[in-house]
């Protein structure tokens, strides 16, 4: 092989995986962010309840009863509400789909006049989108009107039990290291141990977030922490008093 094919050959190599770099990305940001979102969920709704236990003076059984039962209701909360939500739009998905295939078999004609316009409005001129919109229903109607006209991919298809576990799963992980802190922490200091180290975890949290979204990972990062520590003060303040009048 000679010197001047090998750059153009390597060139094309570094496109390929540039290419594979981005479609993969793209087909994980969907479940990473919910991730994100459900372990920040997790990290703030349970340390909030410890703080708010033992801010009321509980013993260290409470204080870890509490936590836990965070944990675990919270991540049967969230896999139930996600598996709800997520097989509602499975649901919407499949009627579609029906209804497509329907009109494919009762109006070919008229669903390609219809991929045609689509094509059209995407730029193409009127020639070449008939053509491409032809060359596609002879090979796959059915997925290019979900991919087309209903926005349906085999990458973003709704996958409930999925998205139910991981919901679960990254809600418990969240709501792991404020439990954890409780534990190794004397019973009177758990407010402020597990008040700081969840604030240190939010910022991480809100840094992922942002970042998996393309925005600031510093207002970010400052936007979850202070909301966080808002919610964990407030919870604090009910703790003192209840604990103080009951």
């Amino acid at each position: 092989m000679s010197s001047q094919h090998l750059p153009r050959r390597y060139g094309r190599l570094m496109v390929n995986q540039r290419r594979q770099i981005e479609r993969h990305a793209v087909e994980r940001l969907g479940w990473l962010r919910a991730a994100v979102l459900g372990a920040n969920d997790g990290l703030l709704s349970t340390s909030s309840l410890i703080i708010g236990v033992a801010s009321a003076h509980s013993s260290r059984g409470a204080i870890l009863i509490a936590g836990l039962s965070g944990l675990v209701a919270g991540a049967m909360s969230m896999a139930a509400g996600e598996y709800v939500s997520v097989s509602s739009q499975a649901d919407s998905e499949r009627a579609d789909l029906a209804r497509e295939s329907r009109e494919l078999r009762e109006d070919p004609t008229g669903e390609t006049n219809e991929l045609t316009a689509i094509y059209v409005k995407r730029g193409l001129d009127e020639a070449l989108a008939r053509q491409v919109a032809v060359k596609l229903m002879t090979t796959d109607a059915l997925g290019t009107h979900a991919r087309d006209e209903l926005g349906i991919s085999p990458e973003m298809r709704a996958r409930p039990i999925q998205a139910a576990m991981a919901s679960a799963a990254s809600f418990a992980l969240g709501a792991l290291p404020p439990v954890l802190i409780a534990v190794i922490t004397p019973a009177g200091l758990v407010p402020q141990i597990v008040g700081g180290g969840s604030i240190v975890f939010l910022a991480v949290l809100g840094a992922a977030g942002a970042k998996t979204g393309g925005a600031n990972v510093l207002k970010g990062a400052i936007r979850v922490t202070f909301w966080g520590a808002v919610a964990m003060a407030v919870t604090a303040l009910i703790g003192a008093l209840f604990g103080t009048h009951i």
